[in-house]
């Protein structure tokens, strides 16, 4: 399962950590995820998704269902 939000879209991102003596290293910036169940009140069931806390802002101004809508008419399975 890749680390990546099914709503936003929001992945890992890379950097630098430097340290005091401005040595520099990759590192990754990970996506804040969580698995999140949901109720769908038009489909009567829960809906599992792996969010980030952005994907859980949004479904809370939007709506499960409206998310739901948005994510079948661009071609995910949901």
């Amino acid at each position: 399962m890749s680390r990546r939000c099914v709503v936003t879209g929001a992945g890992p991102l890379t950097g630098n950590h430097v340290s005091h003596s401005n040595v520099k290293t990759k590192r990754r910036q990970l996506p804040n995820l969580q698995n999140r169940r949901l109720w769908s009140e038009a489909e009567q069931r829960f809906v599992n998704l792996r969010l980030s806390v952005r994907a859980l802002r949004t479904i809370a101004k939007k709506g499960v269902d409206a998310v739901l809508r948005e994510l079948r008419a661009a071609g995910q399975k949901v």
